[in-house]
């Protein structure tokens, strides 16, 4: 495997991924500003005083190395900051910065987020750091920012103003914002439930050191089950990105072909990009040549081999359930009907049992409990289809979300087991 080539332009790039950003809301019209700096060492700059929900590439500056400025507007008045984060740290090639209500929620608390309740978000955001406050466009903003850097942050909390985050690739500096703001947005729920589980060394390094291996496979041509699968996926993967159910950097989705073949989302891969081509086909213990599947891959096999009326499986993170996830908290899921039927009783599984061989998780989850919350990794969903698993997760999350909500009201009161033995009656649960 090698790494292509980024072969797109610094405009369309800064503007896809602010088109990304505000659409996340995690930015305002106002806020916020994307760069990156080309092997030339021109740094390309997301405009001064132009509407983020609405930038086109004519829009994006260009700030040339000896300082002249190329395009219709003033760079963002930050750009002095971004400059001086690419002076202190050569490795540097791109720089993101906005204000994500999480982030900015911990900055004018003046704290940093620890992104040790989830594997994931450890390992993308990196080193983080902590800026204090100066005057937004000054020079001793630059310099504050530019020192944290220089000590080796990669997430950087700006002190009662927001968040900057620096990477390798404007995607990869993309990811790790994505995953800071997660990890912020975890906390502030799970804060709402109990005391937070946070990962040890040890933890850490077991999900680091997980891997998956599968012999080569060249399949036949895709039949028309396949490529509907495929098509499934791939809508329902960007669906679930876009309504907050799946980060870009984690979360595994597949779809049963046959009786031991199914696709599955690939790993290192962002998740909302996706295309038909990308899933990978597992076939007994395979994988289509050339690509690399998930490293949750083996659990999905060994839940198809466990359970034959399971035909999709989704391994996500939503902030809501992950909440659950990271405390002792118990989820309750008789507090409406709908979430009942759906999702039946929800079963906790321990930290790592999902990063064996599999065998293990398959005794977590069926076709009659079809989903788990994994301690400190999200939540598990099963289902007799792509649209069945895909439904069951967004009814966990919001179920989630308004046990979270109700805790601010008052006492939560669960269905009684009257209620609960007419809804098995009714729908032969």
């Amino acid at each position: 495997m090698t790494t292509s080539r980024n072969l797109i332009h610094p405009r369309d790039e800064i503007m896809q991924t602010m088109d990304r950003i505000y659409r996340y809301r995690m930015t305002t019209t106002s806020g916020g500003n994307l760069s990156i700096r080309d092997a030339s060492g021109d740094i390309w700059i997301s405009p001064a005083r132009v509407d983020k929900g609405n930038l086109s590439r004519r829009d994006i500056i260009c700030v040339r190395r000896d300082g002249t400025v190329e395009g219709p507007h003033p760079p963002s008045s930050e750009f002095p900051f971004h400059k001086a984060i690419y002076d202190a740290r050569p490795d540097v090639v791109s720089v993101v910065h906005a204000h994500p209500v999480a982030l900015v929620a911990f900055s004018i608390c003046r704290q940093t987020p620890n992104t040790r309740l989830f594997h994931q978000a450890h390992s993308v955001c990196g080193n983080l750091g902590f800026a204090p406050y100066a005057c937004p466009g000054s020079k001793q903003l630059g310099a504050n920012i530019a020192a944290s850097f220089a000590e080796g942050a990669d997430s950087v909390i700006l002190e009662n103003h927001g968040v900057v985050v620096a990477g390798d690739s404007l995607s990869n500096a993309f990811k790790r914002f994505e995953a800071f703001e997660f990890a912020g947005k975890t906390l502030i729920k799970a804060a709402a439930l109990g005391n937070v589980k946070l990962l040890d060394d040890h933890q850490l390094e077991r999900a680091a050191r997980r891997s998956v291996d599968f012999e080569s496979l060249d399949p036949p041509p895709a039949n028309a089950i396949e490529l509907e699968l495929r098509r499934q996926l791939c809508d329902f993967v960007r669906r679930g990105c876009r309504q907050r159910l799946l980060i870009s950097t984690e979360g595994s989705f597949s779809a049963r072909v046959g009786d031991d073949s199914f696709l599955i989302t690939p790993t290192q891969q962002d998740r909302e990009l996706l295309g038909v081509d990308d899933f990978v086909l597992i076939d007994g213990d395979r994988r289509e040549s050339g690509k690399l599947a998930s490293r949750a891959a083996k659990a999905h096999q060994a839940i198809y081999r466990r359970h034959p009326h399971v035909n999709a499986i989704v391994f996500a993170h939503p902030v809501n359930a992950t909440a659950f996830s990271v405390t002792d908290s118990e989820f309750d899921v008789r507090t409406i009907p709908e979430s009942y039927v759906f999702l039946r009783d929800v079963q906790r599984v321990p930290y790592g049992v999902q990063f064996g061989d599999g065998d293990q998780i398959a005794d977590y989850v069926n076709e009659k409990t079809p989903a788990a919350i994994l301690e400190n990794d999200g939540v598990i969903v099963t289902g007799r289809s792509v649209l069945d698993a895909f439904d069951r997760l967004e009814v966990l999350e919001s179920t989630a979300e308004a046990v979270i909500n109700a805790r601010s009201i008052g006492s939560v009161q669960a269905m009684s087991d009257d209620v609960i033995d007419e809804l098995c009656r009714e729908f032969d649960l």
